[in-house]
């Protein structure tokens, strides 16, 4: 591991702790030559499965997509940034616990709406919307009707 503050190639590891769930560890550095530390994420490099969309094409996964769709739903509301980190890891073990080489768009869309019902009622509603295509203000409605069932 290259120090970053003077590039020198020998640091030694201080400290390490699991975090964001355990699927983490966390390495506190000290650099051998000029005693800067810094720290280091280090997570088990797992394939995740291709993605077939609605129209039968396929795409790598593509984590900073689903994340960026989990931000758009959750601007501007209370929602804080280790909630949504945990409903994106959330989503990923589902996604490996399938255990497909592919799987339909629809089953990740799916289980990010069950992760938002959980963290935002607003939020939800806004990602069902695109997801689900709602065409008028009826169909909202009827998303809130179920929403206030449960």
């Amino acid at each position: 591991m290259f120090c970053p503050f003077c590039t020198h190639e020998e640091t030694k590891v201080v400290d390490s702790r699991l975090v964001a769930n355990g699927s983490q560890i966390k390495r506190r550095r000290e650099c051998l030559n000029c005693g800067e530390r810094f720290s280091t994420y280090e997570e088990a490099e797992l394939v995740m499965p291709r993605i077939i969309k609605s129209n039968e094409r396929r795409e790598p996964f593509d984590e900073e997509k689903l994340r960026a769709g989990l931000h758009k739903a959750l601007e501007k509301r209370p929602v804080s940034s280790d909630q949504i980190e945990n409903a994106l890891q959330n989503i990923k073990d589902y996604i490996r616990k399938i255990g497909e080489r592919e799987i339909q768009a629809q089953v990740i869309g799916k289980q990010v709406m069950n992760q938002l019902k959980e963290l935002d009622q607003v939020a939800y509603v806004r990602f069902a919307s695109v997801y689900q295509d709602f065409q008028d203000i009826k169909d909202f409605a009827d998303e809130v009707s179920e929403l206030s069932k449960n």
